[in-house]
Order: C-alpha cells, then structure tokens, then sequence
C-alpha cells in the first residue's frame, strides 16, 4: 500500500520588508526578477535601466540607450542578454557583460509597455499602445518583426510567454492567448481595461488584472472564471498583478500605497503589505521562494517571509 504523501508545508508569504534601495533613476516603471531570481532590473523615468543583486542590495550595471522613460525589460534564461522597451517607441536588446545596446528594434508606432523573450532567448515579444503585439527575430538582421498580431482593438499593456503560447492584455478589456502551435487565437473579454496578465505556474490558469479595481482568475482552455478577487485600488494606473511561486496567492499592486494578497481558491484576502504613501507601480514574485519586489515611487523594496533571516544585516 502507498503511504499517501505529506502534505506541503503551509505557504509562506513575503511579509517583511528587508531592503529598500534607492533607484536613483526618477520613477521606477518596471522591477523584474531574472530568470532564477537571483538579480532584477529597474526601469527608470530617467530612460535608464539597471541590474541590481536586491538580496544583497548591490548595484552592478547601469544601462544607457534609450531616448525616454523606460517601460519594461526582461533578462534571458541564461543571464547573458537583456531586452528592454521604452516610450521612444523602440524595442532594444543589450548584452550583459558589455552594457551595449546589441540591437534596437524599431516599427512600433507608439510608446511600448511591455517585452519579454521567448524561452530560448530567440525573439522578443512586445506590445504598445499602438494596438500591435511584436515579435522580433534577436538572430536575424533584417529590421522587421517577424510577426505582428494585430487583434487588439486598443493598446496593447502586458504580454507573457509560454513555450507555445503569447498571452496579451488590452486596454480593449480583452485577454488574447494566441496558441504558436495550433494556430489558434483565444479571446475573453473581461469589461475594463486590463493592466496585467500572467500565467499561473502550472500553465493551466491566466490571472488578468483591470481598472475596475478587480484580478480574475481564467480558465486558460475554456475561458471560464474561477475567481475574482477585490479590495485594492486601481483604476488610473497599469499595475502588475501576480501569482505566488506555488500559485497559492494571487497579488496585486494598488493606488493607496499597498500590495494585496488574496488565497487563490477561496478567494480571501490574506495579506496587505504598506509599502509606500504613493502608487506601487510595479510588482515581481520571485520565481522560487516567498519573496517580493515592490517598486513605488523612485523606491525599490525586497519584501521576504517571517522566518527569513538577512546573513548581511546590512542595514535597510
């Protein structure tokens, strides 16, 4: 007879504030964990963009090449590139070690929110309020992407990848999750202005959030809500929701300062974190533990469970 197998340890989430570094790049538009969680990136106001170690709050590169604010950026898998989008409307891959701009992708019409890569760190994927979701060949060194989806009847705020699939949320009120392998496009249309989309880890499930200050939870093959979930702010800004790293947890960014954290299943709230006075503009679960980065204002802030103790004890 099989031992039934023990249960997971209760979740933990980050609920203590371990570091708070100064970005000193004006606003903080973007913070987001690399590949395994071991470095991040922030996107400045001030069109600069920067790699830190947040756990030991060191700063190790800062990146120059953009012509305005930077919106968005993402690391690959193996830490080697960078990409990076911005409201001069380009889409740029840089190299690590270099610091240099390797490429810069132009063909969007409007400012771009949102970039990641595919898996292999082969194309980059982006979408801007110009409506459009770009796909650009990091290989290739022809100028134009090669694949423009062009559905969204709005402006285009947040994309993410899968190994087959693009997940995109619209200003239109619509999550698209366009299946490479089938050839298939999937649209559900949610009524406000979506702001956020992620996968939840175990790809069945995309969490979406939108300005009438609500997070859904979707089934991604059918379309059917399985839960929603309330009691933050949003309703001018595009802020990020996200998944727990054992998609226990759903969270979100909020207007008033804090970030929310409901139970996935029964949909309760579980947990508020005050980070700041302003907009918590941007939001990044760590890919493995109950960590979190919360960038308000021109502020960076690692947030960590209870139990979790700093071998630095640098101060914070």
């Amino acid at each position: 007879m099989a031992f039934p197998r023990p249960r997971p340890g209760r979740a933990e989430l980050p609920r203590r504030r371990v570091r708070s570094l100064e970005c000193g790049q004006g606003a903080v538009r973007a913070a987001r964990f690399n590949a395994d969680g071991n470095y991040c990136l922030t996107c400045g106001s001030d069109k600069s963009l920067k790699l830190w170690n947040p756990h030991k709050g060191t700063l190790l590169r800062t990146y120059h090449g953009h012509g305005y604010e930077v919106l968005d950026a993402a690391g690959s898998f193996d830490n080697s590139q960078l990409c990076s989008c911005s409201a001069d409307k380009t889409v740029a891959l840089w190299d690590v070690a270099t610091g240099k701009v390797v490429r810069k992708f132009r063909g969007h019409a409007g400012k771009v929110n949102c970039v990641q890569f595919n898996e292999e760190a082969t194309v980059i994927v982006s979408g801007s309020i110009d409506s459009t979701v770009r796909c650009w060949d990091c290989r290739s060194r022809r100028p134009d992407p090669v694949q423009v989806l062009d559905e969204a009847k709005d402006g285009v705020s947040s994309v993410k990848v899968s190994d087959h699939e693009i997940l995109s949320g619209s200003v239109d009120g619509r999550v698209r999750r366009y299946d490479l392998r089938a050839g298939q496009l999937y649209s559900d249309y949610v009524g406000s202005p979506v702001t956020s989309v992620c996968f939840s880890k175990d790809g069945q499930c995309a969490l979406a959030a939108s300005l009438d200050s609500t997070l859904r939870l979707l089934d991604k093959d059918t379309g059917e809500l399985l839960g929603e979930y309330t009691g933050h702010r949003s309703g001018t800004y595009r802020l990020d929701c996200v998944l727990s790293q054992q998609d226990t947890h759903v969270g979100s960014a909020s207007e008033d300062g804090k970030v929310y954290f409901w139970d996935l299943v029964e949909g309760s709230l579980a947990l508020s974190l005050a980070v700041g006075r302003g907009v918590v503009q941007s939001l990044a679960f760590h890919p493995t533990l109950p960590c979190l980065l919360a960038a308000a204002e021109g502020q960076l802030q690692l947030w960590r469970e209870e139990t979790f103790e700093d071998e630095g004890d640098a101060p914070t």
